[in-house]
């Protein structure tokens, strides 16, 4: 990216900002959002010393060159509060919503879907959450696809934003999901370190790539059933790409029982949507430090999947 006409001249690190985190960095110079900031360094669209950078936590150093693309064209949108979407609060404080998400809702309005998504909602419920974090996705710390149903943490402040990113970041932040997939795993245990990105086939989907962004998914297998081959299975992030939980399961040859874009959806069981449920999850309040755990059951659609397979092997 350096010397690309889309980068303004370079900024040379102060001491008064030595060590804080590039995307801060980043969000203070170019006049964004944190959100924004943290996408453009994704992007590689941020070079340190005229070399691309793509650590949103990289500490900058007094003297460091920092050579940042114009993100003056941020998308403007028009996010408009909708009393009519049903939002489940599990928990909230000052600083926080946990709230669970249905199959079948958008977290954020995009393309296509300007209304009725969970953050419509949220907004019409809790109006101070406009402006933390993205202009285009206030409040939203992390997100669940649309046929995953379960539990997601909002922040209510921009502190708590910083903070909930920051776990994540660092993966302090637990999540796990339950997750139906086919066939019988080798192991009953086992992580998935393999990079995501863009397919090159099907630029809709996401793929295990060479080139992707870095990608890890922990799973212990639960529970086994051999008429039709399935494995219940616990599914733990290390990290957040888009769709990475069913893109790993069906990079190893067990994709979601339901999920049709992934190679999961088969007659031996119908579902309309994948079997993926975000069962735990567990951060710091922002504020006080106390650890908040929170447990969500599967949704009816998904036990009485697990009911029609009768007892399983193990």
């Amino acid at each position: 990216m350096n010397g690309t006409s889309e980068h303004a001249p370079a900024e040379v690190i102060p001491a008064a900002l030595d060590g804080e985190r590039l995307d801060r960095i980043v969000a203070l110079l170019a006049g964004v959002s944190r959100n924004r900031a943290a996408a453009a360094i994704d992007e590689g669209r941020i070079s340190v010393n005229g070399v691309a950078c793509t650590q949103r936590a990289y500490r900058v150093t007094t003297g460091e060159r920092l050579e940042i693309a114009d993100l003056s064209r941020e998308e403007k949108v028009e996010l408009a509060a909708d009393r009519g979407v049903y939002i489940t609060a599990v928990y909230d404080d000052a600083q926080v919503i946990v709230v669970e998400k249905p199959t079948g809702m958008i977290v954020h309005p995009g393309a296509g879907n300007e209304t009725g998504t969970l953050l419509n909602g949220l907004l019409a419920s809790n109006p101070e959450i406009r402006g933390v974090g993205s202009s285009a996705r206030p409040g939203i710390v992390h997100r669940l696809d649309r046929g995953t149903s379960g539990l997601l943490v909002i922040a209510r402040t921009q502190a708590s934003y910083d903070s909930l990113v920051e776990q994540l970041a660092n993966r302090s932040m637990g999540r796990r999901y339950g997750a139906l997939a086919w066939g019988r795993f080798e192991q009953m245990k086992g992580l998935i370190d393999a990079p995501i990105g863009r397919s090159p086939r099907d630029r809709t989907r996401m793929a295990v790539v060479a080139n992707g962004k870095e990608a890890r998914t922990g799973y212990e297998v639960r529970r086994r059933w051999s008429t039709p081959k399935v494995s219940f299975v616990e599914c733990r992030l290390e990290t957040g790409r888009t769709h990475q939980i069913r893109v790993h399961l069906a990079a190893i040859g067990h994709p979601l029982v339901g999920d049709e874009s992934y190679g999961g959806d088969r007659p031996a069981i119908q579902l309309d949507r994948p079997f993926l449920h975000a069962e735990y999850l567990a951060f710091d309040q922002p504020e006080s430090g106390e650890r908040l755990e929170f447990v969500s059951p599967l949704p009816g659609e998904l036990v009485e999947v697990l009911e029609g397979l009768g007892e399983p092997e193990t």
